[in-house]
């Protein structure tokens, strides 16, 4: 290996920075507004998102941290706040009594349904809006092309 750094352009170094301040504020403010909405945070949104939208609204535990992009052990610490709230359940597999399963319940489902308008609204003010049909394509090719080199086992 070389010891020998690439440093970036000037060009690649403006794009780099942009991006870096994108990735720490648009979760900030996205989870500012569910929070203040709804008392959810992004990612305990996105978790019931995930289990509302899977067959018989439930997933296994290791593939619900994929969908949410968060480790299983953050996973579980979710969870865990989200059953006390009555949102989740959370059970063995019917067929390999080792997973653990979980599903949304109606109240979690309700809540979602409820912070969903104000979340949509959110996505839609700070990235949707802010772009043009074209530059929305290219962002998803862009982010693809990004999340594959990050993890390549993931499906885009």
């Amino acid at each position: 290996m070389s010891d020998e750094v690439e440093w970036l352009e000037p060009e690649e170094l403006r794009s780099w920075m942009t991006l870096a301040a994108l990735m720490f504020k648009l979760p900030g403010a996205l989870d500012y507004q569910l929070q203040r909405d709804s008392g959810l945070t992004h990612f305990e949104y996105t978790v019931l998102a995930g289990l509302s939208e899977s067959p018989e609204r439930s997933l296994r535990m290791s593939n619900l941290a994929g969908f949410a992009n968060g480790s299983l052990s953050r996973l579980s610490h979710v969870v865990k706040r989200l059953e006390r709230r009555g949102f989740v359940e959370r059970r063995p597999s019917e067929d390999d009594r080792r997973i653990t399963v979980a599903t949304i319940t109606d109240a979690g489902f309700e809540q979602l349904v409820a912070a969903a308008p104000g979340h949509v609204a959110t996505v839609r003010k700070y990235v949707i809006d802010a772009l043009s049909p074209e530059q929305l394509q290219q962002l998803k090719v862009i982010g693809d092309q990004i999340l594959e080199k990050v993890d390549p086992d993931k499906d885009c």
